[in-house]
């Protein structure tokens, strides 16, 4: 069976299903996590001094799966990286799929009728993660300069069509609201750095060993 409507997951009336306990097993209610669908939660350059910060705010309060978050970062990524560079944001999604979304899956085809008669209220089995989303709530962030905010404001309403409820776009110059960046590709820099001086010393000792076995092959020479 093929993946179903949004429509039918966006709902916020089921109860919350996200217990996962990992240090007492016997209280996990959840039998299986599905994997999460989302690849990457911060993309672009994080070292940069951005001056504006373009939200994506959800105006209702709704039910989003993971896949279809995973849709629109992948399309507001590939527009800021085709018009701005990946060098010139940083864009960081600001929700996280805990409710794990269940299914009493029935058969289809001739005779699905008989074969799916079972429990009345049927809990059902993982089958998704979603994420639980209240009118207001800022979905994604991008930080830009002052003279990107018009194409971040573009490509943050492309999401408009991956999402099930409506959005909106709010620009503002808090840029300590979109919490910490990432540190990992700054000590990857500095890493790097510590690997090119350490290369160019080796490279002056060897200079300078080539240097004295020259003048000692002068002097041997002026000896004889």
């Amino acid at each position: 069976m093929g993946l179903r409507p949004g429509r039918c997951y966006s709902s916020l009336k089921q109860r919350p299903y996200t217990r996962i306990a990992i240090k007492v097993p016997e209280r996990n209610y959840v039998g299986a996590v599905p994997p999460l669908r989302i690849r990457q939660f911060n993309m672009g350059n994080p070292l940069k001094d951005y001056t504006h910060v373009v939200d994506l705010i959800a105006e209702e309060g709704v039910q989003i799966r993971d896949n279809a978050i995973e849709a629109a970062r992948i399309s507001i990524h590939k527009f800021l990286q085709n018009k701005i560079g990946k060098d010139n944001y940083f864009m960081r999604i600001r929700v996280f799929p805990h409710q794990i979304l269940r299914e009493h899956k029935q058969a289809q085809g001739a005779g699905a009728d008989r074969v799916s008669q079972g429990m009345s209220h049927a809990f059902g089995k993982p089958i998704g993660r979603a994420v639980r989303v209240r009118k207001g709530q800022v979905i994604m962030s991008v930080l830009v300069m002052e003279e990107n905010i018009e194409l971040a404001k573009q490509a943050l309403l492309r999401a408009k069509d991956k999402l099930p409820c409506e959005v909106s776009v709010r620009v503002h110059q808090d840029i300590a609201s979109i919490g910490t960046r990432p540190k990992r590709v700054v000590e990857e820099e500095v890493v790097e750095e510590e690997k090119k001086e350490e290369a160019k010393e080796e490279k002056k000792e060897e200079e300078a060993k080539e240097e004295k076995k020259e003048e000692k092959a002068e002097d041997k020479k002026e000896e004889k």
